[in-house]
């Protein structure tokens, strides 16, 4: 593909990231290539459309939210690691000149990441449908209170969680909070859609991995707050009766790389595992 058009959506606290921007604004204007920068807090306000190829500046919670910004327009995101973990990030500060070389010379391949498609049947904020590339996560509001949530799988009643909450995540999220839930951890090579359970009041308190064409659907079913969130980002909190249903999204999110990446070995080096 030819890169006409470049979005920026750096982290707004960190020096780095600005510096980072600078710098990229300065070498693909010189190559004749158009660069807008997100001006919000949060990556909303870059408008994708029209947009080749968009570069996060941050960490792995940039990176999420440059995805979201560009997965309904289809648009590739190029990570840069500007934070600690960098888990979904391809480039490291000290490599981006390089990266942007390749992105001049349109010398890079996109790769295909599952996404989370989630529909919020409320009243409230949270009403609507949202994409997630991590998870979705209905969690308790409160401290010393439960989420109840009654559980159904491709329509047919499963059982009720009282749960701190319940992580929804895809392949790529299964590094993440579900991972810390101790759920399980999926190639993103694979598809499928997994949920964990938090701190479970419940003798079953295992992971499910079900079909990406599967849905679960959640129903909140008392008047403790629950909150539904979408990769960190919170989009509203739940009242009695409110439904979420959950299922691979019909389109992948796309994602820059210079070449082939070994999931394990990858793995292996963001957990610090030795060699024997």
């Amino acid at each position: 593909m030819t890169v006409r058009v470049v979005g920026l959506v750096p982290h707004p606290h960190r020096a780095t990231a600005a510096d980072l921007a600078a710098r990229a604004t300065e070498r693909l204007t010189a190559h004749g290539i158009e660069v807008r920068q997100d001006t919000g807090t949060d990556g909303t306000e870059l408008d994708a459309s029209g947009v080749d190829l968009v570069i996060s500046l941050g960490g792995d919670g940039t990176m999420l939210r440059a995805v979201d910004a560009a997965y309904e327009a289809g648009v590739p995101v190029l990570g840069v690691n500007v934070g600690q973990m960098g888990y979904l990030t391809e480039v490291e500060p000290s490599e981006f000149d390089a990266a942007l070389d390749r992105v001049v010379a349109d010398d890079f391949e996109v790769s295909e990441r599952m996404v989370l498609e989630v529909v919020v049947e409320s009243a409230g904020p949270a009403r609507g449908r949202w994409f997630a590339l991590n998870e979705a996560v209905l969690e308790k509001a409160h401290t010393g209170r439960l989420a109840r949530l009654d559980v159904d799988i491709n329509g047919s009643f499963f059982t009720t969680y009282a749960a701190d909450g319940v992580i929804v995540a895809t392949p790529t999220g299964s590094t993440a909070y579900s991972f810390s839930a101790r759920g399980p951890i999926v190639s993103p090579r694979h598809r499928c859609v997994l949920l964990t359970p938090v701190s479970p009041h419940m003798l079953f308190d295992r992971s499910l991995v079900l079909a990406p064409e599967e849905t679960l659907q959640f129903r909140v079913c008392d008047d403790r707050s629950v909150v539904v969130t979408a990769d960190g980002r919170e989009l509203g909190a739940l009242d009695v009766g409110d439904v979420v249903s959950c299922r691979g999204g019909a389109r992948p999110a796309r994602i820059v790389t210079f070449g082939p990446r070994d999931f394990h070995q990858i793995l292996k080096a963001k957990f610090g595992l030795s060699d024997r």
